[in-house]
Parts: C-alpha cells; structure tokens; sequence
C-alpha cells in the first residue's frame, strides 16, 4: 500500500509492534507519540497556522485522515511547535524522535514512503550524567542487612546474575538449571538468554523453594509471580536513598567489567541489543582509570628528589 493515511497505518503499526513483542505499556506510548504527530501533521494542512495552539488543547478538533508522507521541515516545525508548548528534558526529546523514527522506517519497509523524513533530524545532547552504583562490599553489606531470606536472596539474585526486575520476576522454578549453575530468562522483546549464578546463591534458592518443583521462583499474591512494584517496596524498605534494582544491576555490569575488561561478555549477559548500550561501563572504573594514569601520564611522575651531595670529607676545614 503506497501512501495512506495515519488512519490506517497506525493500525498495522499497532501490529507490527505486536508481532516483535513490544509491551501493551510501550506499545501505548508509542502509538500515543504518533498520534500527537498525526494531529499537528493534519492542523498544519487543514487549518491556519495561527490557531493550531488553540486547536492543541482539545484533540476532537484534529483528525488522523491525512497522508503519512511528510517533509523533514513538517518534522523540524513540529519539534519547534511542541518546544514552544512545554519545556521537554532532552531524554523525553530522544523518545520522541526515536519513535516517529521507529514509525517512519516501518512505513519506509512497507513501501508507503520513497524515504525516511526523519534523517537529518538531530538530537538534542544529553550531558554526561555520573553512574551511581554501590561497589561490591557495599552491595554484600546490605545483602546481609536484610533479615527476611525471601527479600534478602531477591536482592542477592539481580546483583548475582544482572537482570532485569521484570526478569526476575518472571523467572520459574524450570528456568533454573542447578547442575549447570544457570538461569534461563525471558527479557526485552520476548528474548531468551542464559544467565549465571554462583553456587551460593543456588543454595539459597533451593532452601527458599523446598518441594515445590514448578510454579513461580518468587511467589506474589494469590501465588502468581512477585509484581515489579513489590520488588521496589523492598529496595525503598532496605536500600540506601538512591539504590534501585537497576542500581544493582548497575554494579554487577560495573563489577564484572572492571574485573574482565570484556565488554562482550557484559553486553550479552545484561541481554543489551547493542554494545553502544553496554559502553557506558567503561566509564565507571575510576581505580582503573586512576592507575593507568598515574603509571603512565608524564606529569603524573613523582618528581625525583634533588638530595644535597655529600661534601669530601678530604676538603673539609
């Protein structure tokens, strides 16, 4: 299908998102940032400019029957417009612009568009924000903080193997293979990987278990898997202001690259679609940094003393 409206490609969209088993929440979001861009797209064609502001504030003015194909300049007055309405954190902007462009290379693949408008749209620079995490005697000192043995080994297992809340808390009793020391979950998208787990912290799973041979390895209400939300009660419950579960996941990535310098490795067991994404922990290792600084950079050298020679005791008066 050549052209068409939002109307319409909205709704394979929709679909298509489906199908590579994106979550109704991201799903929701993306349609919904497509949408406000439809309506500008139909204000701009069927209004006057000037009232567009009027009409932004009451979305039953605006229609979704207008054409998909745009030109980048109707992308680049649309950021300025919403620029103009409300002070967006560059992040937010990132979203934005990821999304038409998601929206754009599906309508490009499906042959509605010769191009892809959003190409020559920049995105806004995001400063360098530092990494916060615990270091791994902080994170042992408050595993062992935690009394109750369900809370404790929650949060000893995201620091054990990486993963995700909403990994974790899918993750049954037939995912874990004890003889082998792994973990199967299921992360973003959909996707399966393996995952590993010291021995100890097997231990403590098969005591927290007992009998039960399937079901949930962490077991929320009504006996269905423990919620996201729970998991961050216990975190606000016992962790340091600040400490999140992704902080946590934070120092196990930190951990095991400052330890084996492989990126790879972290990337694949953080289950990171792109190594760009892993990158970010090869600036946290601030004692590595420090040494190959100091062992290296000239002005780093000690400065070599200037000891008063010896005077010759044969001349001496």
């Amino acid at each position: 299908m050549e052209g068409g409206y939002f109307s319409e490609w909205l709704v394979s969209y929709r679909h298509y998102l489906r199908m590579r088993n994106y979550s109704p929440r991201t799903i929701q979001s993306y349609e919904q940032v497509v949408r406000h861009f439809a309506y500008y797209v139909w204000l701009r064609r069927n209004t006057d400019p000037g009232k567009i502001p009027l009409f932004w504030e009451d979305f039953s003015k605006a229609r979704l029957d207008t054409s998909v194909d745009v030109q980048p300049v109707m992308i680049s007055d649309y950021f300025t417009f919403i620029s103009g309405k409300k002070t967006y954190k560059p992040k937010t902007t990132h979203r934005i612009i990821s999304t038409l462009n998601s929206f754009y290379r599906f309508l490009y693949t499906q042959g509605a568009i010769t191009a892809n408008p959003m190409g020559g749209i920049e995105r806004p620079k995001i400063k360098d924000q530092e990494l916060r995490y615990l270091k791994h005697s902080q994170v042992l000192r408050l595993i062992d903080s935690i009394e109750d043995d369900r809370d404790r080994l929650i949060v000893r297992t995201i620091y054990a193997t990486g993963v995700r809340v909403s990994e974790l808390c899918g993750i049954n009793i037939g995912d874990i293979d004890f003889e082998d020391e792994t973990i199967r979950v299921r992360g973003k998208g959909g996707k399966i990987r393996i995952v590993f787990v010291d021995h100890e912290t097997l231990e403590e799973i098969a005591r927290l278990i007992g009998n039960r041979i399937e079901g949930p390895l962490f077991p929320g209400q009504q006996g269905h898997h423990i919620s996201p939300r729970s998991v961050q009660h216990i975190f606000r419950k016992y962790a340091p202001e600040g400490i999140t579960p992704h902080k946590i996941r934070h120092s196990y990535a930190s951990e095991l690259y400052r330890r084996s310098k492989n990126l790879r490795v972290v990337q694949e067991n953080l289950g990171h679609t792109s190594i760009k994404t892993t990158e970010i922990y090869l600036h946290t290792d601030l004692e590595e940094r420090k040494r190959v600084y100091q062992e290296f950079f000239p002005l780093s050298e000690p400065p070599v003393l200037q000891l008063p020679r010896p005077r010759d005791e044969g001349n001496e008066e």
